[in-house]
């Protein structure tokens, strides 16, 4: 089993800047895929950003150029520092992981971000 905790949402003003951290726990090899996915109210859960154990990032159009995705795999810790933040970025964001040896999809319980025009 993998158990994910993700920190740092809250609320900010527009054109602020929040930073999320997710860190992954268990038993398993490593970690193959990292992703911070988003769902805003009555809205599709969408992918916003992914990073693969290699460090090629992939963003979403909405979020390129504001969001970068990083991560440490010797502590199994994804971060997604957003800047420039906009009211259309107000979703809960949940952090996403697949795992290697075993195989693990895991989903983080998800946090809040509140973007205020």
């Amino acid at each position: 089993q993998v158990q994910l905790v993700e920190s740092g949402g809250g609320l900010v003003q527009a054109g602020g800047s929040l930073r999320l951290s997710c860190v992954a726990s268990g038993t398993f090899f490593s970690i193959n895929f990292m992703a911070w996915y988003r769902q805003a109210p009555g809205k599709q859960r969408e992918l916003v950003a992914h990073i693969l154990s290699s460090g090629f990032a992939s963003y979403a159009d909405s979020v390129k150029g504001r969001f970068t995705i990083s991560r440490v795999s010797a502590n199994n810790t994804v971060y997604l520092e957003m800047n420039g933040l906009k009211p259309d970025d107000t979703a809960v964001y949940y952090c996403n992981v697949v795992t290697i040896r075993p195989i693990y999809h895991a989903w983080g319980q998800g946090t809040q971000v509140t973007v205020s025009a």
